[in-house]
């Protein structure tokens, strides 16, 4: 097993020659005349991924195959367009330089494409959830992963760590699951998340839905080795490669240094900007995640979205038919919301925040409000304010912290919490 290698300077970002030869160090002649495949996340995540592609490729030369897997989870497929820009190929490369590597899609709701690792009974469910258990969680669990994993020697995870609504820190085994996974491992780890909340759980290292992967990804024979990403902006501040567990954790020790900004006092008004990656409200509402720690109970959260139209391109129906709201709200009528998909439920939970249901009556801890395309009416059925965006100049919200009033140019990966 490789040594956990750890590059990650306090306050200095790393250059591409510290990077690559990082990777070098770590990955050439390792896996020579080996079948290898690498996950990678899809366009919503922050990192230099076209750099990292060339360098990948440069350091697995000798591999006898290579492949790269886009840990979709259940976003969209990328079609063969996309997929050259999500790592910066050009159509001519693609069919000369780089024309034996593989750069595919994961298919969450394709029978056909997944293979049965084992099953997660009711007694192991309730022993990973703890206080958490609760009777709307799956009885068992169908541990199913893309059947890709088994046809290669070795895996490779790359991807950077952040603040997660659903597990508490992004990266390592959750490319697997729910990154590869199907829709059994998705809906169950999402629910579980939905139980615990956001803030309970975003910024936590060791939560029940982290406990959960690791539990189903011991299931998995396949080699893995992580190269995990601390990002910011663009540019990577820390590159840890090594073992699935322990350069996971320590890349998230370095995440809850470098992406989490402690704040004095809750803040009234929030405008948070999602940025254009987030092409759906599914990924956008990262935007309210991050930020309802450190809002006041009362307050109000605007996602500023003036690019976005669309709520789930995969999940619009479901939530469109069950709009946004508090937990309570689902569990005290569970019957009338158990033929949701547990993830939908969750997205929804996460998205309208905590908060307490008085006499039958929803009372969310934050106003969540909406400015983007998506018209008044869709969101008042969607449970949501509504608000112009060209009714907002963001000038208007700057530098007025004091007033309890913060802006966020790019939301979605940095967590705000209070001290």
């Amino acid at each position: 097993m490789l040594q956990t290698q750890a590059i990650a300077p306090e306050g200095q970002l790393l250059t591409e020659d510290e990077i690559r030869g990082a990777l070098a160090q770590a990955l050439e002649r390792r896996f020579t005349n080996q079948r290898v495949l690498v996950l990678i996340p899809d366009h919503t995540r922050s990192l230099p991924l076209p750099f990292l592609f060339r360098a990948l490729v440069e350091s697995l030369r000798d591999t006898r195959q290579l492949d790269f897997m886009v840990a979709l989870g259940t976003h969209p497929p990328l079609s063969e367009t996309h997929l050259n820009a999500l790592v910066g190929l050009t159509a001519e490369e693609r069919q000369t330089t780089f024309a034996k590597i593989g750069l595919l899609n994961h298919a969450w709701d394709d029978p056909s494409a997944l293979v049965t690792l084992g099953v997660m009974e009711q007694d192991e469910i309730r022993h990973i959830a703890g206080a958490r258990w609760h009777s709307s969680l799956p009885s068992r669990v169908e541990i199913r992963l893309n059947k890709a994993v088994l046809a290669y020697d070795h895996l490779l995870i790359l991807g950077p760590t952040f603040p997660h609504e659903v597990v508490g820190f992004s990266g390592g085994a959750k490319y697997l699951f729910p990154g590869i996974s199907g829709p059994e491992m998705i809906n169950a780890t999402h629910w579980l998340g939905a139980l615990a909340g956001v803030v309970g759980t975003i910024g936590i290292k060791d939560t029940p839905v982290r406990a959960m992967i690791h539990a189903a990804a011991c299931r998995l024979t396949t080699p893995v080795t992580l190269i995990a990403l601390t990002v910011e902006g663009h540019d990577l501040a820390g590159l840890f490669i090594g073992d699935l567990y322990q350069a996971w954790e320590a890349a998230a020790d370095f995440s809850a240094r470098r992406h989490i900004h402690w704040c004095e006092k809750p803040y009234q008004r929030v405008l948070s900007c999602a940025p254009p990656m987030y092409d759906e409200l599914w990924t956008a509402a990262k935007a309210m995640y991050k930020l309802e720690p450190a809002v006041a109970v009362g307050g109000e959260v605007i996602i500023y979205a003036p690019h976005l139209s669309v709520v789930s391109h995969v999940h619009g129906k479901y939530i469109y038919e069950i709009g946004y709201h508090i937990l309570d709200y689902f569990l005290a009528d569970w019957e009338r919301f158990k033929h949701i998909p547990l993830g939908v439920l969750a997205h929804s939970t996460h998205l309208r925040g905590s908060g307490r249901l008085e006499n039958g009556i929803e009372k969310p801890n934050v106003r969540v409000t909406l400015a983007s395309q998506i018209p008044p009416e869709d969101c008042a059925r969607l449970n949501l304010g509504y608000l112009d965006p060209a009714s907002i100049n963001v000038n208007d919200w700057k530098d007025r912290e004091d007033e309890g009033i913060l802006y966020v140019p790019k939301a979605g990966e940095i967590l705000y919490r209070l001290k």
